[in-house]
This record gives structure tokens, C-alpha cells and sequence, in this order.
């Protein structure tokens, strides 16, 4: 397989020697698969080369072993290839360019890691507060996707600590909170700093419990006043959706897979993870059904497949949706062949705003979902089929 990128006899019989080198052409066969350009594979396979060295050299006699290796790989990589500036974007760039193609290669060969993955993140103040994360797990019960919240806020926390050469959570007070929150929330909206306030007061709070603080500091951090229907939906008007539209070009991959995202977050109102999490067996082409499962609302929604929306799926279907054996029905348009997020189908939308010059404040795939609302507002429909409609949680969601 590594004779396709390496011509050379001499590297390829050097790259023979490495303990991991079996390893390491089932991973470059996978990247084939996956659709990565050859310069992925010229980039990533002389690092785990190195990382081969590295655990051969600390006595690793099994993957398993190895495994467990692979942020201290990163962290030496990082001392021999330091930035140029060592800013904490510049480190954690380097790190991950280290880590990622280790812990890839792990997943794929060996089931039990789960080490890395493209949404994992390392916990902050696992060190110092280890216990935190299994506290919001089991005893909070919350979700992956609230726990990603936390682990945003405490980030910046700690980024903020480092930069102002703050050590350790014990050296908290009441002046380094209110500093660090007048420095971060202006750049968030406003559920983005309650989002990030709640998350530090139950940080604290544990944090307290624990005995890491002597005293509570979670009356520090004041949470921001926010007030019933004080924001405007931001919605737009059914003219800028079809110049929206009219931006997708659907001679490409990407742009039949957005065209069929718009055309259900416009018509169904669904939220971007809800979109992410359709599979094949979400559209019912027999019937002409749109099921939409494990809805905000704790129930699942079957809606009339709309004929547009139904070409534009099957448009992607067969000429666009990579050949899997995932049920997924949107994917990345990129290497690796994953299913798209959340996120992603957010700045798709926005990109498409801001492509046809639609002016609205935090464009994203919400835009779409209120307008989708209004669209049935002002077609009379009551407040109460709405809710139902788009799968609000509360009547006063939808008022």
C-alpha cells in the first residue's frame, strides 16, 4: 500500500522496521477509502512513524500500551516542532495535528479506544477537579451535548487563567471571575453568556462541595437579565429565502446536499440536529412521510413529504451521498467520510445568508426555523398547530 506514496526501497524497508507499521498501512488504506488526498497521507504517515519510535522507546509491547501514550506523544512533538508563536490556538493546533492521526489510526484498529474523535475534547481542570464531568453525567444526568456546553465555558476559563498566570482553581476569587466574565461576554449573545454563567456557578458550586474552595464563589458570577419576548424572531421574508435558494449550485456535490438541508429546515421549521440525525429510514417514500424522531419536545413528528423537498433529497441520494453502510443521510462532503453535524448544517446556512446579502443578526439554520414559523403566522394558523408543527416544548416558545 505505502509503495504508492514512497518510491524510494530504502524508506519503505526504514518504514518495515517500525513496530507498527501493519498498523499503520490498514490506516492508509482507510484513507483511500475515505476520499483523502494523497497529501493527508504523505502528512500523517511520518508521524506515526515517530509515534512507533516513541512507544517502542518507552518499552510498549501492545497497542493497548501504546495507546495510552498518545498525549504524551503530542506533548513531545510539540517540544520538537514548536510554533512560531505560542499562543494557545498555535499549541493546541500542533497538538492536534499530532494527536488526530494517532487516535484515527486507534479507532481503526483497535474497538475499545476512544481516545480523540473529531468532536472530543479534553476536559478542563481534569487535573486539578477530575471528578467533574463524571458529577455532570451521572448525578446531573445531562446529555453529551450540554456537557460540550460546559466543557466551552471552562475553556475559556482556563485559557483566561493561563493568560493572567493563575495556577490553580484554589487562587479563584470574586475580582479574577467578574474580570473574566466582563472580558468574555461581549463577544457572546445573550444565551451565550447565561450559557456561560450557569455552567460557572455549578462549576463553583462542585468546586465548593468538594472542599477546593473555601468559600462559595457562585453568587460571584451574576447571570444576565433576560426578559420574555424581548428579542425579535429573526426571521426573513419568503423574497430573501428564494434568493437564498438561488445561491446553491446544484452542479456540485456540496450544493446538492445544502439544497436539500435548506428546503427542510425552510419548509419543516426542524432544528440543525435534528436535520443531522435523519437517516434513510426518516423518509417513508411510500407514503410520503418525513418522520422526524427524538424531537427537543421528547416525541417523535411524521410530516407530508413535500414534492420539492423529496426531489432535492433524492437529487443527493444519487448523485451526491457517499456509498456506506451508515443509515446517516447527510454527510461531510469532505475526507473523512462522516455524518454531517449540527454545526456544520448552521454555518451552511449562514453562508448562504450572507452569500445573497440577507442582513440578520446571527445567521444560521434558527433563521430558517423562524421563518418557517412566521410564514405560518401569517398564514393564520394557530399558535398552538405551530408548536406542534416545529416541535416546541411550551406554548410560550412558539408566542
Amino acid at each position: 500500500m505505502l509503495e504508492r506514496y514512497y518510491y524510494q526501497p530504502k524508506t519503505i524497508d526504514r518504514f518495515r522496521t517500525n513496530w507498527l507499521f501493519p498498523f499503520i498501512e490498514k490506516y492508509v488504506e482507510w484513507m483511500e477509502r475515505e476520499g483523502y488526498a494523497p497529501r493527508n497521507v504523505y502528512r500523517r504517515v511520518p508521524i506515526l512513524i515517530h509515534f512507533g519510535c516513541f512507544t517502542r522507546e518507552r518499552g510498549c509491547q501492545s497497542l493497548e500500551q501504546a495507546a495510552l501514550l498518545v498525549e504524551p506523544f503530542a506533548q513531545d512533538w510539540l517540544a520538537e516542532h514548536p510554533p512560531a508563536s505560542k499562543t494557545p490556538q498555535t499549541i493546541r493546533k500542533v497538538l492536534k495535528e499530532a494527536g488526530n492521526p494517532v487516535n484515527q489510526m486507534f479507532r481503526l484498529v483497535l474497538p475499545t479506544h476512544a481516545g480523540g474523535g473529531r468532536c472530543s475534547k479534553p476536559d478542563p481542570f481534569r487535573e486539578e477537579v477530575p471528578g467533574f464531568f463524571s458529577y455532570l453525567k451521572e448525578e446531573r444526568g445531562l446529555k453529551p451535548s450540554s456537557i460540550n456546553q460546559y466543557q466551552a465555558s471552562l475553556k475559556r476559563l482556563a485559557e483566561f487563567l493561563l493568560r493572567h498566570k493563575i495556577t490553580s482553581v484554589r487562587q479563584l476569587s470574586a475580582p479574577v471571575l467578574a474580570s473574566f466574565v466582563v472580558e468574555t461576554a461581549p463577544a457572546l449573545s445573550l444565551s451565550g453568556r447565561r450559557n456561560l454563567c450557569g455552567s460557572l456557578r455549578v462549576f463553583l458550586r462542585y468546586c465548593h462541595r468538594e472542599k477546593m474552595l473555601k468559600t462559595s464563589l457562585e453568587h460571584a458570577v451574576e447571570m444576565p437579565q433576560s426578559y420574555r419576548l424581548a428579542e425579535l424572531p429573526r426571521s426573513i421574508g419568503w423574497d430573501d429565502v428564494r434568493r437564498m435558494l438561488e445561491q446553491v449550485d446544484q452542479r456540485t456535490l456540496r450544493g446538492r446536499r445544502d439544497y436539500a438541508i435548506l428546503l427542510l429546515l425552510i419548509t419543516y421549521g426542524l432544528r440543525a440536529h435534528e436535520v443531522a440525525g435523519l437517516t434513510l429510514d426518516s423518509i417513508d417514500w411510500k407514503r410520503d412521510r418525513l418522520l422526524v424522531p427524538e424531537r427537543k419536545a421528547g416525541h417523535s413528528t411524521a410530516y407530508p413529504l413535500a414534492g420539492v423537498v423529496g426531489k432535492a433529497i433524492l437529487n443527493y441520494l444519487q448523485n451526491g451521498r457517499p456509498k456506506t453502510e451508515d443509515r446517516h443521510l447527510f454527510f461531510r462532503t469532505q475526507a473523512p467520510r462522516l455524518p454531517i453535524r449540527s454545526s456544520s448544517i448552521s454555518q451552511s446556512a449562514g453562508f448562504y445568508l450572507r452569500k445573497a446579502g440577507i442582513a440578520v443578526r446571527w445567521a444560521g439554520a434558527h433563521t430558517l426555523r423562524h421563518t418557517c414559523v412566521q410564514h405560518l403566522v401569517d398564514a393564520d394558523f394557530s399558535l398552538k398547530t405551530i408548536g406542534d408543527y416545529v416541535g416546541h416544548r411550551s406554548p410560550s416558545s412558539t408566542e
